[in-house]
């Protein structure tokens, strides 16, 4: 088989091997597709060299069909189409004990932490498959773990119907966001710069507003009456963004941290004290999450087909990267057979 290795900043190399050997408790999924997202540009780009070892194999948001079955197995078949839920927990940490297993104080990142899915068989337990609604296809089905971050996004931020909600930055998880909040009955809003992003989210039926032209905060004001946003997402991870994030949200309204902010940010806390504010972060997602996705990708929800930009074969990785970094996509997608 082949597969794609990260061997270190900004190099990609294709390999020819044969596929691990399956262990207990595991599944071999034939890959179909894996998208490319802002983490593993990250690893791309040598930022996360701390982390991960080198050669790795990264990619976790994919789908697939089961392959093969490792001893123990139960409840699945070869042939079934899956994704896989890229987590794994130690269940003994506080956090686990907690029941918060998703963010387990020790936890493994599949296709970060431990091999992932750029490679045309893997192996993974069986407990981090999940199951893929009936007649939604593959190439769709790559975008249900993305789509899982914005519903736990949406779902922890407690977000109603008929709520007025702000998102902070029109990349693809800033687009879906918009997308799921919509789709819960929200009005919602995207503030993005780049116009070309702006213009994408708009073409996706999306409510726009450039903060570099207008003033963001006098702009929410009238939309909400004077009260301000009830919600607020934060997905830019730009520090003039978090500033002025607090602007923007009403009274005993929330502001959801998303972006990953690799360095301390200025944070208006005069504001957060003046309106009580709530801050919450929203970090991956739980099995609910993921399920929830699933049927918002097989029932249309998500518009899949307008977020993909292209589809690239797996020896063409490297210089996917090189688009993804140049802004040219919203969602790349590697196919694992093409030929």
């Amino acid at each position: 088989m082949f597969a794609v290795n990260y061997v270190g900043s900004r190099t990609m190399a294709l390999e020819e091997r044969e596929p691990a050997d399956l262990r207990a408790g595991e599944v071999r999924i034939a890959v179909a597709y894996v998208g490319l997202c802002g983490t593993d540009l990250h690893v791309f780009h040598g930022d996360m060299d701390a982390r991960v070892s080198t050669p790795a194999t990264i990619g976790h948001e994919m789908s697939g069909t089961i392959a093969a079955l490792g001893p123990g197995v139960e409840g699945w078949s070869i042939g079934d189409p899956v994704t896989v839920m890229p987590l794994v927990w130690d269940g003994t940490c506080p956090a686990c004990r907690a029941g918060n297993q998703h963010i387990c104080q020790h936890l493994d990142f599949i296709g970060i932490d431990s091999p992932g899915a750029l490679q045309q068989f893997w192996n993974v337990p069986a407990a981090t498959l999940v199951r893929l609604p009936s007649g939604v296809s593959l190439r769709d089905a790559a975008l249900v773990e993305p789509v899982a971050v914005a519903v736990h996004d949406v779902r922890r931020s407690e977000l109603a119907a008929g709520d007025k909600a702000v998102v902070i930055g029109a990349g693809p998880i800033g687009v879906l966001i918009a997308t799921v909040a919509a789709a819960l009955g929200a009005e919602v809003v995207v503030a993005e710069i780049d116009p070309a992003r702006r213009a994408s989210a708009a073409e996706l039926g999306l409510t726009t507003v450039d903060p570099s032209s207008v003033d963001q905060a006098a702009w929410v004001e009238e939309w909400t009456g004077g009260a301000g946003a009830d919600v607020v997402f934060e997905v830019s991870g730009a520090a003039a963004a978090v500033r002025g994030a607090t602007d923007l949200v009403k009274v005993r309204g929330t502001l959801v941290v998303v972006a990953i902010h690799p360095q301390p940010r200025p944070l208006d806390l005069h504001r957060v004290f003046w309106r009580e504010l709530r801050i919450l972060g929203a970090r991956v997602y739980q099995r609910a999450d993921f399920e929830r996705a699933a049927e918002l990708v097989a029932d249309g929800t998500i518009p899949a087909a307008k977020l993909v930009t292209g589809v690239v074969p797996l020896a063409e990785v490297q210089s996917a990267f090189g688009v993804l970094e140049a802004g040219q996509a919203m969602k790349l997608l590697v196919e694992l057979n093409a030929s």
